[in-house]
């Protein structure tokens, strides 16, 4: 049951404070509706640099806000639990993606923005997975390329492109978890359904879908799209906003496992009303860079969005 007396407390403190939350749709129910913006990578590193707020709440996990104080240096960027980790960000230790840069001197880098500040530190590019595709596609066809830390992004990436880009080896729990035989078993099950998945899947799992894409665009095409049942490979949290987008069609996510019907991202799930509301209201945790580090890794990032501009790929 919602706590109501929570967020009305939270709506005052974001008045009070001039204050922005901003949600990823990973977050619980709860927090997205809570939030001034939803959106996925992209569109939250976009709507954080354009914010006037004085404090930017980030309730997603710890790269993210990273990315957002890396954009906004100047402002205060808090984030409900210091503890909000990601599985692929952390499959990428600099000191190991230092050296295996240094194998590949004549390499341009391109880091997926779920990898760590140090890690887009030492990187030339970061893109989403709502633009890499795209970004990779904008560039020289013999420009020689060093993806990380996805490998299955890359590998998608390299499939559509035609590319050759030498791939880090790291994956995201929630998504290379993902069997083939259960998704198999589901369109059995349900025929009349289309499986939409998120790039960050296995292969096995990419070439059963009818509809690849990031985030925000696999809640476009649910949206968009005329079918009524839809098999969704990707966290739990975006069946939220797509039965509240299209409360005539049904969504059946993907399970991890035989004991429920969700995906859940560890991380994610990890924010709470109560954090949130504690973390406006104390002002902590905070995220704290070193200052040359914000520098360092602020040009890839900004590159991307000039990129998603020229490219038109701006929410």
């Amino acid at each position: 049951m919602l706590n109501t007396k929570i967020v009305d407390k939270i709506v005052k403190l974001r008045k009070d404070k001039n204050a922005i939350i901003l949600a990823h749709y990973y977050q619980i129910p709860e927090i997205q509706d809570i939030a001034d913006f939803v959106g996925d990578s992209l569109a939250l590193a976009q709507k954080s640099k354009k914010t006037n707020a004085k404090i930017i709440v980030f309730a997603g996990v710890h790269f993210m806000a990273e990315t957002a104080k890396i954009l906004n240096p100047t402002k205060k960027v808090l984030i409900p639990d210091l503890e909000a980790g990601c599985s692929l960000a952390d499959s990428c230790p600099i000191e190991d993606f230092k050296k295996f840069k240094d194998n590949h001197p004549d390499h341009l880098v391109i880091s997926y923005v779920n990898s760590s500040a140090l890690v887009k530190s030492v990187s030339d590019i970061i893109c989403t997975s709502g633009n890499a595709v795209k970004l990779v596609e904008s560039l020289p066809k013999n420009q020689k390329i060093i993806f990380a830390p996805d490998k299955n992004l890359g590998g998608y990436i390299n499939k559509i492109s035609g590319r050759n880009m030498v791939l880090w080896n790291g994956t995201c729990e929630v998504h290379d978890i993902l069997s083939t035989e259960k998704i198999i078993q589901l369109k059995i099950e349900n025929p009349d359904a289309k499986l939409i998945a998120h790039p960050e899947c296995k292969a096995q799992v990419l070439e059963l879908a009818d509809f690849i894409g990031s985030t925000n665009a696999l809640l476009k095409f649910s949206i968009n799209d005329n079918s009524k049942k839809y098999i969704v490979a990707t966290e739990t949290g975006i069946l939220h906003q797509m039965r509240k987008s299209s409360p005539n069609k049904e969504f059946i996510i993907v399970p991890t496992d035989e004991t429920c019907s969700c995906n859940d991202c560890p991380g994610m799930k990890i924010n709470t009303l109560e954090k949130l509301y504690l973390c406006l209201k104390n002002e902590k945790p905070e995220i704290v860079l070193n200052p040359q580090i914000i520098k360092e890794a602020r040009k890839p990032i900004e590159k991307m969005l000039d990129i998603s501009e020229k490219l038109n790929l701006i929410k």
